[in-house]
């Protein structure tokens, strides 16, 4: 069954119950059932992620941008050494763009 988590992000999965925790995996797993059997599923197309990780990692940014794209989404990667994100510009006011 369909479950609403508009407006929701993925910070952390205290702020996400254990139903809804339940329905993401479950939701994970019906995508990669269909991207190996070739059905291709544009879920999120339209929609755009950013990427910015606390820690850099080749493959970590890799599986994000291609689990990505897989689903339709625009990816944008904010590299923190490079970006004025918590100098000149708020974390929050990046975010929101």
């Amino acid at each position: 069954m369909p479950m609403n988590l508009s407006g929701k992000s993925l910070l952390t999965l205290l702020d996400f119950s254990a139903e809804e925790i339940g329905y993401l995996l479950d939701l994970a797993a019906s995508f990669k059932t269909m991207k190996y059997a070739g059905v291709p599923h544009r879920y999120l197309e339209g929609k755009n992620i950013v990427l910015l990780f606390e820690k850099t990692s080749t493959r970590t940014r890799c599986a994000f941008e291609v689990g990505a794209m897989d689903l339709g989404m625009g990816v944008t990667y904010l590299d923190p050494g490079s970006s004025q994100m918590g100098k000149k510009e708020s974390i929050e006011d990046t975010a929101r763009v």
